[in-house]
């Protein structure tokens, strides 16, 4: 067996990090554990944590591609994150400029869900635990 135990990170690349790092720090709630720029990649690397857990890289380079297609494209279809009250988390989401889906109700387990996107696109969801 390969043991493995949990998701150590996930990694994002941004290609504004800064208004990426205002997004999921100022608007998501992560927190910054670490930040470094390495001039050999004219790259800056954020360690960020949610609820003290180191969760996402979060990258820049200079000029990534953009994203194939939305979200059916081969690959990572999007990240969900828990939220405990997901009309208080629309609302705060909406204040802050961003734009959600409407809540569904996932057929399979009643519970309800909603989408959106970083600064770059990348679909997001919460999802009501």
């Amino acid at each position: 067996m390969l043991g493995l135990t949990q998701v150590h990170h996930i990694a994002i690349i941004a290609t504004d990090y800064a208004r990426s790092k205002a997004f999921y720090c100022n608007v998501l709630g992560f927190t910054l554990l670490d930040e470094v720029y390495r001039a050999e990649r004219d790259s800056w690397k954020g360690d960020l944590a949610l609820n003290g857990h180191y969760t996402i890289e979060l990258f820049s380079f200079p000029h990534p591609p953009a994203r194939v297609t939305q979200p059916e494209a081969c690959g990572l279809r999007h990240l969900a994150f828990s939220v405990g009250d997901i009309e208080r988390a629309v609302t705060w989401l909406t204040q802050q400029g961003v734009s959600c889906e409407p809540v569904r109700i996932d057929p399979l387990t009643s519970k309800r869900f909603t989408f959106f996107n970083d600064p770059d696109g990348l679909p997001l969801e919460l999802y009501q635990a």
